[in-house]
């Protein structure tokens, strides 16, 4: 059964390597752990738990930490570059209704918690699905 477990770990490291998205690093450290059960009992289903359990433990304690120092930067869409910017109300918008707003020479169905009139400018919140969430715009 160690040749097994030699080739769970040798398989899981060589997935790891391959994607690189801290998928299976833990399988193969679990299988670390089933491959040293060996040593200690023929009991497959020991060196099964041993596996499960040392797959499960290390990955609750190590993934949160790892993710944190590998976060990777998102590169922003199109649909995201519009958030934040400042667009033009072409039909009025209200909380029952949605309405249309310009930005980036490209017109937005939108809506908002408040009546905004047309010719007002909104400032985009979010998107939600393929709606602009904007908010009028304080003029300072």
């Amino acid at each position: 059964m160690a040749v097994f477990w030699l080739l769970v770990i040798i398989i899981f490291f060589v997935l790891e390597a391959v994607s690189f998205n801290l998928v299976t690093i833990w399988f193969a450290v679990g299988g670390i752990g089933a491959f040293i059960t060996t040593y200690f009992t023929d009991n497959t289903l020991m060196q099964f738990i041993i596996f499960v359990g040392v797959t499960v433990i290390s990955l609750i304690s190590t993934r949160p930490v790892i993710k944190k120092y590998l976060k990777v930067k998102s590169v922003r869409t199109n649909l995201d570059a519009v958030i934040g910017k400042v667009g033009i109300v072409t039909q009025k918008i209200n909380k029952d209704q949605l309405g249309r707003v310009k930005v980036d020479g490209k017109e937005w169905t939108a809506k908002a918690d408040t009546l905004i009139k047309e010719n007002t400018k909104v400032e985009i919140l979010a998107i939600e699905g393929v709606k602009l969430i904007v908010r009028k715009k304080e003029e300072k």
